[in-house]
């Protein structure tokens, strides 16, 4: 489907907007060309007083035919004429205009909303610069052509009906000559359009790809500074700016010729009226001012053709945009959010895995895994990096689709649970936790707006993160900057275990929440843990064995099997794979 149906498809709310603003554009052009006329009945009032066109067809019933008072009414007539002319480009303006804004707001939000919809394998083979690009730029750039663009080209079009009307009523042999050259101008135009849609597809790729590497650059910018590598980033940043300016060169090789060739047909038709149309005048086969109104719209109607380079160039680049978007916006989700409602004040926490399997492509990292683990209980699971440790997690909070088997909760598949029920039932604290741009109460308090401030107190205490909070200059109110950058790591896991604890879930998840923490940020969480895992389902991903070994049951993962399972002393006891970890972690030896 073309982009421009894709946009209409789905701007169908606004359909009356786009009616309206294309009525108020073609009234604008109709008041726009009639002083043109008026020019031609002026000279012929002036040349032919009260023999004139108006004094014999129009006024002549009135019995108004004297030459200073036909001039007075057409002066009358001028004014209202540019007063409609302006009155029309004031509402075509403001609706054209509101319009952009209106459907730029609504396909940003739900763009966004969309992609947050997505599932994590998506963003998998995304970059994130692109994305950003697509969500800001490319919806811009579709918002610059409705508040201008699009007004063009319907006022193009009604230029060309309108004055070739005039030219046949008044003389249909200088007409076709005169307007000879408009299907060559449109056709060269679309020509040049054509080959410009590939040229602006690479310059939108290449636009998201230096935005990308901006992004990541900026993310990763303390690490740069740390491996003396700004000269290299800038090279690289260079390259990227390098190619999107090469692939603009390239449409810009095309866009630019458009104007001239549409100049020299425009000279050609300009040319044909002026000297045929003057050979009539002379042989008395038109008149002088049906002459001087035919002279003045070809100017009219010709040299704004000459715009239809601007607007062949500011359409594909809007196309190019629009396609993007809309692409964006179709990508079907494939996990649906639909499902039975969870009231997670009745959750028990048991959790059963049925016969898990799951790949990252061609690569299995779950194969046939059973586990059923008590409402209640306190599990870790251990292991190498890429054991599936934490696939599990992605699995249970549906990040990604279980390949085959199933997840139960107290019973229910979660493929059957409304999906925004389920992820609230469960506390979430990652190895890199997402802290907004906000205050510490914000952030303890995400998701949760009707927290109050004794709650959100209280979850720092249990986090253990109140002592330094308190140290901060504003408290709970100080501003912990993009990301959380203000806070240390260790700080930033204790509001983000605030967080969960705030949320009060049936099921709580660490996933490395320890990994980049200090010792005493270590033992600060574990003491938290041991508050708040009572009478929940906890679940703890670790790679430091120190950190799990209070809980329930431990299991030992290799290649997506659980290959060992028991408290900590009955798994030091085997003296097997767990055993082995410890004495490397403990740096006991064999």
């Amino acid at each position: 489907m073309h982009p421009l149906k894709k946009l209409l498809s789905y701007a169908n709310n606004y359909r009356l907007d786009f009616r309206l603003a294309t009525l108020y554009s073609v009234l604008n052009k109709f008041f726009d060309i009639l002083p043109e006329v008026l020019i031609g009945v002026a000279v012929d009032i002036v040349v032919n007083g009260d023999k004139s066109f108006m004094a014999k067809r129009i006024l002549g019933g009135f019995g108004i035919t004297d030459t200073w008072h036909q001039l007075i009414l057409l002066g009358a007539l001028n004014v209202l004429i540019w007063g409609g002319e302006s009155w029309f480009e004031y509402l075509l303006s403001l609706k054209w205009r509101k319009l952009a804004q209106n459907l730029q707001h609504d396909l940003r939000l739900d763009t966004y909303s969309h992609v947050q919809k997505l599932e994590m394998a998506y963003f998998e083979n995304q970059r994130t610069g692109n994305l950003m690009s697509v969500l800001s730029e490319d919806i811009n750039q579709m918002e610059r052509f409705l508040n201008g663009g699009a007004n063009q080209i319907i006022q193009v079009l009604c230029s060309s009906i309108m004055v070739s009307a005039v030219f046949f009523s008044l003389q249909p042999s200088l007409a076709v000559i005169s307007l000879l050259p408009v299907p060559f101008i449109l056709f060269g135009a679309f020509w040049f359009q054509k080959r410009l849609a590939p040229r602006y597809a690479e310059v939108r790729v290449a636009a998201g790809d230096v935005s990308a590497r901006l992004n990541n650059n900026l993310l990763g910018l303390a690490t740069i500074k740390a491996f003396a590598t700004e000269d290299l980033e800038s090279a690289h940043i260079a390259q990227a700016s390098q190619a999107y300016r090469n692939a603009n060169e390239r449409a810009i090789a095309i866009s630019a010729a458009i104007t001239p060739v549409i100049r020299m047909a425009i000279l050609a038709g300009f040319t044909a009226t002026l000297v045929y149309g003057g050979w009539l005048v002379l042989h008395a086969e038109l008149a002088v001012g049906a002459y001087s109104v035919l002279v003045f719209l070809t100017q009219r109607l010709l040299w704004p053709l000459t715009s239809l380079a601007d607007v062949a160039d500011m359409y594909q680049r809007s196309m190019s945009s629009i396609d993007r978007v809309m692409t964006l916006l179709q990508t079907p989700i494939q996990i649906s959010y639909a499902g039975e409602p969870v009231d997670s004040s009745k959750l028990k926490g048991e959790l059963r895995f049925k016969d898990v399997s799951f790949s990252y492509g061609d690569r299995p990292t779950i194969e046939k895994l059973n586990l059923t683990i008590a409402a209640g209980a306190s599990i870790a699971f251990v292991g190498a990096t890429g054991s599936g440790k934490s696939t599990l997690v992605k699995l249970l909070l549906r990040f990604y689709h279980v390949g085959e088997g199933t997840i139960l909760l107290d019973g229910r598949p979660i493929e059957a649970l409304d999906l925004q029920d389920l992820r609230r039932s469960i506390g979430y604290v990652a190895q890199d936790s997402f802290l907004t741009d906000g205050s510490i109460a914000e952030n303890i308090a995400y998701g949760m707006t009707d927290a109050s401030e004794e709650a959100i107190a209280e979850a720092a205490r249990a986090a253990e993160a109140t002592e330094f909070i308190n140290k901060l200059p504003l408290g709970f109110a100080t501003k912990i900057g993009e990301r959380g950058q203000k806070l240390s790591g260790g700080q930033r896991q204790r509001l983000a275990l605030a967080r969960a604890i705030l949320k009060n879930p049936a099921i709580l998840i660490l996933d490395e929440a320890t990994s980049a923490v200090d010792n005493e940020t270590e033992a600060a969480i574990q003491r938290s843990l041991d508050v708040v895992s009572r009478g929940r389902t906890t679940v703890i991903i670790a790679h430091r064995l120190s950190t799990v070994r209070q809980a329930d049951c431990i299991h030992l993962m290799e290649d997506g099997q659980i290959i060992e399972s028991g408290t900590h002393e009955e798994l030091l006891s085997l003296d097997a794979g767990y055993a082995a970890l410890w004495r490397l972690q403990t740096g006991q030896r064999t």
